[in-house]
């Protein structure tokens, strides 16, 4: 019998009561996913005050109805929505937000993502297939010799950042700094943050801006091949990216182009490795591969939350919502909906039921989706095939954190 007894749902009335920073929901929210697409797949969280979508149709739905969107203030002041004025200890993060291609909406939207969309293209990041598999192989062989290794901080965490880094034209030897600046600024998405959360976001969002001019004008003055000098020197319909956006460009896509990989390498690791599935039969070729990279992003994705303001009355689900008014959808529930994806909890390579929605859908779809399901397909099978008898050598522990969902350790023996 599960233990769920962290849940409560009142299917009458769609309320349910959920600690978000009970170890037992966020070390495996597949459980509760479960219960709540059994009882009310659409409610409202007690605890969060808003309410929540788990079906696929509703949250594939609402990712593309332009009713909502990810930026308010477009369209509304902050006292016609009742909404405080922003904090002054998180002013350098609010600054850096600010032309966030993952916080706006068009116009500005679809003129920044126009700027960098072409990098992002699948095409143009299948030439980097080298260098992922080139890295992969060096770091493998730097712990093949040991018979164990700490996955995330010897393998997870590198990769992602250097690709991203290498792309944009940040020296990779700055992986380190930007992921200590990486984690402390997400840190600002998560349920349970504090305000020693706060202040560290704003002081790493600072320090990250600082150094992202820095860069900016070396490359003003001496442009590369690398994104970062495309984005300067690129213009959209006579106009250039300023400064400020190409700071809060630049910030995200270093964030949303590893944080998310670095937890999906370790959650996909270790579903499979628990799996009764020898992992020799999950690689044997690119379509066989591909499939199981899929299924380990629809059944432990990185990213569950994707927040929404609703930008004029409707109703969904049998819900109304008024101007102004937050939903949130929970991606990661989306891909365990049973009505879409039999037997969900079950990790089941050799499905064919549709996409999956980790990397979201609409007009903020991940732009590093091609990048990530590259790294993905390249650096799993290398693992295998290199580390034959790879096994679990101590239980993972999980970040414990919701939002996102990922490993703190992944201890390995072979």
């Amino acid at each position: 019998m599960t233990d769920l007894s962290f849940l409560s749902i009142d299917p009458a009335t769609r309320r349910v009561s959920l600690d978000a920073r009970d170890p037992a929901f966020y070390s495996d929210p597949n459980r509760a996913y479960a219960a709540l697409h059994a009882s009310c797949p659409t409610f409202y969280w007690e605890e969060q005050r808003q309410w929540f979508f788990t079906g696929y149709d509703h949250v594939n739905a609402l990712l593309r109805d332009r009713r909502f969107g990810r930026q308010i203030l477009h369209i509304a002041t902050r006292e016609e929505l009742g909404m405080p004025e922003p904090a002054a200890h998180t002013r350098h993060f609010d600054k850096a937000e600010e032309h966030s291609l993952l916080e706006i909406e068009p116009p500005e939207h679809t003129r920044l993502r126009t700027l960098v969309n072409r990098a992002f293209v699948s095409r143009h990041v299948e030439k980097m297939t080298p260098e992922i598999e080139a890295l992969a192989n060096r770091l493998i062989d730097s712990f093949e010799k040991d018979g164990k290794t700490e996955l995330l901080s010897t393998f997870a965490d590198i990769i992602p950042v250097t690709m991203i880094a290498r792309m944009i034209g940040i020296p990779e030897q700055m992986g380190p700094q930007l992921l200590k600046w990486s984690h402390d600024y997400v840190g600002m998405y998560m349920f349970k943050r504090n305000r020693a959360d706060e202040e560290a976001a704003d002081r790493s969002a600072k320090e990250f801006a600082d150094y992202v001019r820095q860069v900016i004008a070396e490359r003003r003055a001496a442009p590369r091949d690398d994104l970062l000098s495309h984005m300067i020197h690129t213009e959209h319909k006579g106009q250039f990216l300023t400064e400020d956006e190409l700071i809060s460009t630049t910030i995200v896509l270093l964030n949303a182009g590893h944080e998310a990989t670095v937890h999906q390498i370790g959650n996909s690791v270790r579903v499979i490795l628990e799996s009764d599935i020898d992992p020799a039969t999950l690689f044997t070729d690119d379509k066989a591969t591909e499939r199981t990279v899929e299924e380990t992003l629809r059944i432990c994705a990185p990213v569950h939350i994707f927040q929404r303001w609703c930008l004029e009355p409707c109703e969904i689900d049998g819900v109304p919502f008024q101007r102004g008014d937050k939903v949130s959808l929970i991606l990661a529930a989306a891909n365990l909906d049973p009505h879409k994806f039999p037997d969900p909890l079950t990790f089941k390579p050799d499905r064919d039921e549709g996409a999956n929605l980790s990397f979201g859908a609409g007009i903020h779809f991940c732009i590093g989706a091609p990048l990530a399901r590259l790294e993905l397909n390249i650096v799993l099978p290398l693992l295998f095939k290199r580390l034959p008898g790879l096994k679990i050598a101590e239980t993972p522990v999980v970040k414990d954190v919701y939002h996102f969902h990922g490993l703190e350790r992944l201890d390995l023996s072979w």
